[in-house]
């Protein structure tokens, strides 16, 4: 399924009753609970990918004070340093008993750690990738947690797991464990020693350890060995080699590499893999960005997932005929692979197995191979012909999607299935023939193969027909035109456009739609650019979800009276659509007051308009990306009959410098105004209490928001609402007694310069030229303006010495 009008963003919850999310206290952020009078270090924006990251020196206090209640301060949140590169150093207060998961990863400055003795629960990964990390200390009288022997490490005392290391860790002999992720990400670790107690390894311990160069497990070690000084840890009962590093040789007993055995190990040039092995398991290779050749011996049978994922360096790979599976994702971003030949032993190509190999030029699949998995060649961008084999008979989900220099292709007749986005975006595509064994083509199979100028089916398919040389594909049995090009003549008999038949065939500047017709699919001519008029005809009844959207050369377009359905966000993107008109009859919808726009009749939506709308009164709701993409749109007045505006109702509307939300609207639906750049201003009325992600983000222009309600939480406003632009330091103005509780409401709490303002006797103000000429303006804090912008409240000074509250419109 495709997502055109929104790029999708996690939700989150908003905050219960009994919590405070995100309140400042001294520069450090908290969770408050007043049910439990606790509070929980957090992360400094709405998620910790998108903050702004603590940096320096930081003192966590025992307590914090917030609106009159102290709050203990019990625990350090989920990822609340995640990611803070700049944090020198943190002290962590005895009222702490909990820290969350990755709570401190990746905080690449910390050089030293003290663990108080009051904390019980250390998170997984909590301090995984500090690379920094020299010193590790628990304090004494921790019961849960110790640094035995000055370890420079945490060890969990009841089970004896080092949980966290460090470059300058000692594993005690005690030890028989190494938890999961312990030592990730520790690239100043020069050496490893495991005692001989050690019998468990945890998932990822030595991720990312780019620096170890020797590694040596003590004798005596019943579960691990590094025999024959190989510099690797290997599983001595099931001869895998486990963990290796730069300097490690595989000995000629081990007959496994183990799932992640290198993960990361960047300085590894070069590897001898011996005839014993027989199986690579999973990412064992995954990221060695200096691995630039390797040798896979006639003993191997199996290459697992994401094998050799990322090792950009290797230029040429040899898979032995022994091979008879190839993991998904095995070569994944193998960027500097110019040719590679899979034997004859293998059956199936797994999803994602070339994803991104761009360096890519040219591949033999053996006769063998029956499928072609999904996105198996997704951004193979260096591709430009390829012999699929009379042996396959799938080919995946987006198998070949953005192999932009593929120019031919010939499907096999072994072929029956092709499947969603199979040649999505491959715009070097002159020509398709399918074949008559074809019996099911997913959607979109084809989208945005602009180069295309000819498409053929077989004569004797039973499910697909070029009927009348049309250059197109037309599903039989439902007269359905599912695939077209530039040169594509749709036949008098077929009765629906099928869903992005057309979509981005930028070289399409002129069509016919016969009066046969009587659908037009989803995105059917989406990103027709190059497309300058369209005559829908009178058989039309059903226009689907952006069926026309993003053909930007439109400039008019007339609705007939047969269509009954038209789709959310139709014509989004159409920025050059200077007028629209409904036919009068049609009983769905209608432009009245030759309003330059198409409205839902019965529910007196407006579904779709221009730059040239005029919203009329009668008008209650903007509808879902009614004027998405609209970029010659500099201003539209919103009549006090609206209620609501809908999701990408003026997403990109880039145009747009002031806007004015009357107080009828009680709901702004997600990114409503999304990247509206333009805008400086804008004020949220009282009447408002839903506001969706999204809504304002990306609005980096904003100066000054002006919220209307005194009780933020009223607003029931996303978390990410305000996505990229509180970061841009905008005013928020609240009346007069609310700023501190929306400090303490997310995402109000977010905005770093609240404001208050008397919100009480505003009056609504049209400007004309006359008006703004005779009088003086003034922000509310009394500095004087040249001229105000819509949506903005100001004082407005009169020539005579009266003065009013406005919110201009």
């Amino acid at each position: 399924m495709k997502t055109r009008l929104l790029t999708t963003l996690a939700a989150l919850l908003l905050a219960l009753t009994s919590w405070a999310k995100g309140v400042e206290i001294d520069g450090i952020y908290y969770d408050l609970d007043s049910s439990t009078k606790t509070a929980s270090v957090t992360y400094t924006g709405s998620t910790w990918q998108d903050t702004t990251a603590y940096t320096g020196s930081i003192t966590i206090p025992a307590s914090v004070t917030y609106d009159g209640t102290t709050y203990t301060v019990a625990s350090i949140g989920i990822n609340a340093f995640r990611g803070c590169t700049g944090l020198a150093s943190i002290s962590i207060p005895a009222s702490v008993t909990t820290i969350g998961d990755w709570a401190f990863s990746d905080c690449t400055g910390l050089t030293s750690l003290t663990i108080p003795a009051s904390v019980t629960n250390i998170g997984r990964g909590a301090f995984s990738d500090c690379s920094g990390l020299a010193s590790i200390k628990v304090e004494a009288g921790n019961t849960a947690y110790d640094s035995r022997e000055n370890c420079n490490a945490i060890i969990e005392t009841a089970s004896n797991t080092l949980i966290a290391g460090c470059m300058n860790t000692t594993i005690p002999n005690s030890v028989t464990s190494i938890g999961a992720s312990a030592f990730r990400g520790c690239t100043g670790l020069k050496s490893l020693n495991l005692p001989a107690s050690v019998t468990a390894i945890g998932d990822y311990a030595f991720l990312g350890c780019t620096g170890l160069a020797s590694i040596k497990v003590e004798a005596g070690n019943t579960a691990y060995d590094s025999r024959e000084n190989c510099n690797a840890i290997i599983e001595t009962a099931s001869n895998t080699l486990v963990a290796g590093c730069m300097n490690t040789t595989i000995p000629a007993s081990v007959t496994a590499i183990g799932d992640g055995a290198f993960d990361g190990c960047t300085g590894l040039t070069d590897i001898v893999i011996p005839s014993s092995v027989t199986s690579i398991g999973n990412y064992p290779f995954a990221g060695c960005i200096g691995l630039t050749s390797i040798t896979i011996p006639s003993s191997v049978t199996t290459i697992g997932d994401w094998a050799f994922d990322g090792c950009t360096g290797l230029a040429s790979i040899s898979i032995p005929a022994s091979v008879t599976s190839i993991g998904g994702g095995a070569f994944q971003g193998c960027t500097g692979l110019t040719s590679i030949s899979i034997p004859a032993s293998v059956t199936s190509i797994e999803m994602y197995a070339f994803r991104g190999c761009t360096g890519l030029k040219s591949i033999s699949i053996p006769a063998s191979i029956t499928s072609i998995g999904w996105f198996a060649f997704l951004g193979c961008t260096g591709l430009t012909s390829l012999t699929i084999p009379a042996s396959v008979t799938t080919i995946g989900v987006g198998a070949f999607e953005g192999c932009i220099g593929l120019t031919s292709i010939t499907i096999p007749s072994s072929v029956t299935n092709i499947g969603d986005q199979a040649f999505l975006g491959c715009t070097g595509l002159k020509s398709i023939s399918i074949p008559a064994s074809i019996t099911s083509i997913g959607r979109f199979a084809f989208d945005g193969c602009t180069g295309l100028t000819s498409i053929k089916v077989e004569e004797g398919n039973t499910a697909y027909d070029s009927r009348e040389n049309c250059n197109a594909i037309i599903e039989t049995a439902s007269n359905t035109l599912i695939a077209g090009c530039m040169n594509t003549t749709i036949p008098n008999s077929v009765t629906t456009i099928g869903a992005g038949a057309f979509e981005g065939c930028t070289g399409l500047t002129s069509f016919t739609i016969p009066s046969s017709v009587t659908t037009i699919g989803d995105w059917a001519f989406y990103g027709c650019k190059g497309l300058t008029s369209i005559s829908i005809p009178s058989s039309v009844t059903s226009i689907g979800d952006g069926a026309f959207s993003y053909c930007t050369g439109l400039t008019s377009i007339n609705i007939p009276n047969s269509v009954t359905n038209i789709g959310n966000g139709a014509f989004c993107g159409c920025n050059g659509l200077t007028c629209i008109k409904v036919e009068e009859g049609n009983t769905a919808y209608d432009s009245r007051e030759n309003c330059n726009a198409i409205i839902e009749t019965a529910s007196n939506t407006l579904v779709a308009g221009c730059m040239n709308t005029t919203i009329p009164n009668s008008v209650t709701a903007i509808g879902v990306g009614a004027f998405e993409g609209c970029t010659g749109l500099t201003s539209i007045d919103i009549p006090s009959s609206v209620t609501s505006i809908g999701g990408t109702a003026f997403y990109g509307c880039t145009g747009l410098t002031s806007i004015s939300i009357p107080n009828s609207v009680t709901t702004i639906g997600e990114g409503a105004f999304y990247r509206c750049t333009g805008l400086t201003s804008i004020s949220i009325p009282a009447s408002v209490t839903s506001i969706g992600r999204s809504a304002f983000s990306y609005c980096s222009g904003l100066t000054d928001i002006y919220a209307l309600r005194t009780d933020p939480a009223a607003y029931n406003c996303s978390a990410y609402a305000f996505y990229e632009v509180s970061a841009t330091l905008p005013t928020l103005h609240v009346p007069i007694g609310s700023k501190e509780t929306y400090a303490a409401t997310a995402p109000w709490s977010n905005f770093k310069n609240i404001v208050e303002y008397d919100a009480s006797g505003i009056e609504p103000l049209c400007l004309t030229p006359s008006e703004a000429d005779a009088a003086s303006y003034y922000n509310l804090q009394g500095l004087r303006i040249a001229r105000p912008q819509r949506g903005q409240i100001v004082i407005q000074r009169n020539a005579d010495g009266t003065g009013r509250k406005v919110l201009v419109k």
